[in-house]
């Protein structure tokens, strides 16, 4: 395919109607509307061959994921998504590949409204780089900035399954007498669900917010951070799915559950005094909440067993340029 073909094809297959958007696909840049009394929100994520995603994930799942980790940026941020951008990186212009691609992400794209209206295309090694964009009415933005000691942590849906998936496809660790990757986890892993209306629900409720993403240990270690605090979290309390309990021993869940990247999970911070508030208003998220944890004062997160012991993972999270 040439590159204009290539581009005529993502739009053809993308396209999503909003009145918000004056000039789309086509100029050098895109007209956007933002509706009175809003605040912009934006995110931005890169998808890299071999780091981010194995060579031979399937284009749909690919397109889903790449827009699903951004989107799940916004879910973190109480945002409700409008339009986003794609930067292709492509070691050649597969009409196949593209269209595969395309379905993917138009599936996620139509399911939450989100206009593809703008990108880049360029021939190099396969990567991709997806910016979204949403609104937010002024002052009710969730952040990572107000957790408070006495608050409680909580996860929604579960953990340790996207990187399950991974251990097996990468490394050949499928689990106790398995040989092939459970479909739960791989589901997961390729097909990521942003918890968007969690993150519109949680607006006045949740203190601090963000998505698990590189891991809970190291994504609730930013929020203690940036807010001045610091967190205990019960191990056993972790949400963990039947398929992950049925693949791994416990221990090794505990472990995926608290350093494992790829859940895209909301982890947030609320007055203790407002958990089945919270519980309440988040029933209907597929996988639920779970109440894990609290805020203390001091730095750092701490998990314990029942026991009060500490737990120790094999890692802290995932971390670019530290390996």
């Amino acid at each position: 395919m040439s590159e204009f073909a290539l581009i005529d094809a993502l739009r053809a297959r993308t396209s999503v109607a909003r009145r918000d958007v004056a000039l789309g696909i086509g100029d050098d840049a895109a007209l956007l509307a933002v509706p009175d009394g809003q605040q912009l929100v934006a995110c931005t994520d890169t998808l890299v061959a071999g780091i981010h995603f194995l060579p031979d994930t399937a284009p749909e799942d690919l397109g889903w994921r790449a827009l699903a980790v951004n989107l799940s940026d916004l879910a973190a941020m109480g945002a409700e998504p409008a339009w986003a951008l794609l930067a292709l990186t492509l070691p050649q212009a597969l009409p196949r590949f593209i269209d595969r691609f395309a379905a993917g992400f138009a599936e996620l794209a139509r399911a939450h409204g989100v206009a593809l209206v703008g990108g880049d295309t360029t021939q190099g090694p396969l990567a991709v780089t997806v910016t979204a964009l949403g609104c937010v009415p002024p002052g009710r933005a969730l952040t990572r900035r107000g957790a408070k000691a006495g608050d409680a942590v909580f996860v929604t849906g579960t953990l340790g399954d996207a990187v399950a998936a991974l251990y097996g496809l990468r490394d050949g660790n499928f689990g106790s007498g398995r040989t092939t990757v459970a479909p739960a986890l791989l589901t997961a892993l390729n097909r990521p669900q942003p918890r968007l209306a969690a993150g519109l629900a949680l607006r006045g409720i949740a203190t601090a917010c963000i998505d698990v993403s590189d891991g809970l240990l190291a994504d609730l270690g930013h929020v203690c951070a940036l807010s001045g605090v610091g967190a205990e979290l019960d191990a056993d309390a972790l949400p963990v799915s039947a398929a992950l309990a049925a693949t791994f021993e416990h221990a090794a869940c505990i472990d995926m559950a608290l350093a494992g990247g790829d859940n895209y999970e909301l982890c947030f911070t609320a007055p203790a005094a407002r958990a089945a508030e919270v519980a309440r208003v988040l029933a209907q998220v597929p996988g639920g909440v779970t109440h894990i944890g609290r805020i203390v004062a001091g730095s750092g997160v701490v998990a314990r067993d029942a026991h009060g012991a500490r737990v120790v993972t094999r890692s802290a999270g995932w971390e670019h340029f530290a390996r």
